[in-house]
């Protein structure tokens, strides 16, 4: 009835070699390198250190343009109780020369017995590669 046409097995290797190497085209062009989790892990790295209060890990968290405003971030919660609640963040694109890191969530300051909730989400991160590490470099 019907004659089954089977490819040549070096016509077979052939489109498994093409079909492979799409496949590697298609997955870098579906995560451009912006960052990722680096990027992510320094916004977060900075988040954490600024509601513990932690100078030292704060500066480390970012881009040297941007230790001073970092301090002044960090001066605005002396005196209160801080915490993090319900922190994701995510990369959402790139500006420049810049990652842009968005994150959802709070910081919760504690006045007294009064919380006030700080979101996260107000503006994107923007974070670069200084000196082999991921940095915040400003909001």
């Amino acid at each position: 009835m019907f004659k089954r046409k089977f490819l040549p097995l070096k016509s077979f290797s052939f489109s498994l070699f093409l079909l492979f190497t799409f496949s590697l085209f298609v997955a870098a062009c579906a995560n451009p390198s912006t960052g990722g989790d680096g990027a992510v892990e320094a916004v977060e790295s900075y988040i954490q250190a600024l509601a513990d209060k932690n100078a030292d890990q704060m500066i480390a968290a970012s881009c040297a343009a941007w230790e001073e405003s970092a301090q002044l971030e960090l001066d605005a919660f002396v005196g209160v109780q801080t915490r993090v609640e319900n922190m994701a963040c995510t990369v959402t694109g790139t500006e420049g020369a810049y990652t842009l890191v968005t994150c959802a969530g709070e910081i919760v300051a504690t006045y007294g017995a009064e919380d006030r909730d700080f979101p996260l989400d107000t503006a994107p991160f923007q974070v670069l590669e200084e000196g082999g590490e991921w940095r915040v470099c400003g909001r």
